[in-house]
């Protein structure tokens, strides 16, 4: 259970930078932080506070309680 959360955010800016067609330094880029940062947040290795998820979610035009749901991203775009 410890950690679950945060392998889901990764799993899901994961999905989003994917179905964006983005490289994670392009994704890092547009969000504003490095690469390396992105990705041990997208292996759930990174802990975010609330307010860098609300951060991001509002640079990529997303809402963030939508980034708490892995596969969020697919499945919305599936239909």
């Amino acid at each position: 259970m410890e950690g679950d959360l945060q392998a889901a955010v990764g799993e899901s800016l994961r999905a989003h930078r994917l179905e964006a067609g983005l490289s994670q330094e392009a994704f890092a880029e547009l969000i504003g932080v490095h690469r390396t940062y992105m990705g041990g947040v997208e292996r759930g290795e990174r802990n975010l506070t609330l307010r860098s998820l609300e951060r991001i979610a509002e640079r990529m035009g997303v809402d963030p309680r939508s980034l708490l749901e892995p596969g969020k991203a697919r499945r919305t775009a599936a239909g």
